[in-house]
């Protein structure tokens, strides 16, 4: 532990601090703002201004900075897709803005494709759009997209994962030249995808009409995002936000996704250090942490640990564990279990479906990831 006040603010409100393994995860916070992000919302304090504008020159610096056409500060990847949703359904109709989330009268179907369902397409719904899957879970072809666009069509919504690409969902280029045929939008989360740099951006570079980033992955406040896109959906999506509800006093849903001002001069700073930062630097600090936590994990009776050699995207190596419970006396679950009740509490990922336990080094301070690998070491007796 780096000093001896850790965690103590949230230990005056009866809470308990934990030592974050797990990496980026919005229910841990996160991200920690960097230096450079602190001291830009640091001097935002100093005075007022109004957020229409800040949003506007805001958006038109970090799109030159990661070379995209347009770009808008979202509370959140979460918020700028709904707030996308609402813009192809809506568009610049201020009746029809107003009118939302009843779709009455609107293209209000999402296209998504079954193999791309996931956790955060909910965050498409809550505009008023209704999902609809096209495709089946074995694969995806063109003729089933061409197929699936229907007069209620308003977009079409692709999943990236530069990480692991999935060989059977139709890919990207296929989905924007069978839905612009048609006259349809495509819309990309890319929340993590944004290393390396020529991966930042790269769907609205692509074609794409839209693509969202989580911008807490760079070092800005976990509660920002950015919306990338071009100039005329950025345009329709800043009309559903909340500095428009404000500004023209013209109702969208996008009301309760507030980012203040030293966030937005944040997220800039962000992107600015992102994209200029010593990224060799980066990678070797986060490998050597992942060594740290791996170190004292191998040779241990029936675990098998794994360094990942993954650099793309925000959350570059980690380290896994695998349990045999017939020779360690433990179970995966056991293991986490223990973890989080120790002193301090110890939080790891382990995905539904997963057998084993993954330590990422995002979220860990200075000396934390020794913490980590000898806690796990000396619950096998190590």
């Amino acid at each position: 532990m780096t000093t001896t006040d850790w965690g103590s603010i949230y230990k005056e409100l009866g809470a308990r601090p934990v030592i974050n393994a797990t990496g980026s995860v919005t229910m841990l916070g996160g991200s920690t703002p960097a230096q450079e992000v602190r001291e830009a919302m640091d001097r935002a304090d100093g005075a007022y201004i109004p957020l229409m504008e800040l949003e506007e020159r805001a958006g038109e610096a970090i799109a030159k900075m990661v070379d995209v056409p347009a770009a808008y500060i979202t509370s959140g990847a979460g918020s700028a897709l709904t707030l996308a949703t609402a813009a192809c359904m809506a568009g610049d109709d201020d009746d029809k803005i107003q009118q939302l989330p009843d779709t009455t009268g609107m293209k209000n179907e999402i296209l998504i494709q079954t193999r791309q369902r996931y956790w955060y397409d909910r965050c498409l719904e809550l505009a008023g759009a209704k999902l609809v899957d096209f495709g089946t879970p074995e694969g995806t072809s063109r003729e089933d997209l061409e197929m699936a666009i229907g007069p209620n069509t308003a977009a079409v919504h692709y999943l990236a994962e530069a990480q692991s690409p999935d060989p059977k969902a139709l890919s990207l280029e296929d989905t924007i030249e069978i839905a612009h045929a048609k006259g349809v939008p495509v819309l990309v989360d890319a929340a993590g995808q944004i290393y390396p740099l020529d991966l930042f951006g790269s769907y609205v570079r692509k074609g794409a009409d839209f693509q969202c980033t989580a911008a807490k992955y760079m070092g800005s406040a976990q509660s920002t995002g950015l919306a990338f896109g071009n100039p005329d959906f950025i345009r329709k999506l800043g009309l559903q936000s909340f500095v428009s509800y404000e500004g023209r006093r013209i109702r969208g849903v996008g009301r309760p996704h507030k980012v203040d001002r030293q966030e937005m001069v944040g997220a800039v700073a962000a992107v600015r250090r992102w994209m200029t930062m010593n990224h060799e630097e980066r990678l070797a600090d986060t490998e050597a942490k992942c060594r740290n936590m791996l170190t004292p994990l191998q040779g241990i009776p029936g675990v098998t640990v794994q360094l990942s050699d993954n650099i793309i995207g925000h959350q570059p190596y980690g380290v896994t564990l695998e349990i045999d419970a017939s020779v360690t006396g433990m179970s995966t679950q056991d293991v986490v279990d223990r973890l989080k009740a120790g002193d301090p509490p110890i939080w790891t990922r382990v995905r539904a479906g997963d057998t084993g336990i993954v330590l990422h080094a995002f979220g860990l301070n200075e000396g934390e990831d020794k913490v980590v690998g000898e806690r796990i070491a000396a619950l096998f007796g190590k």
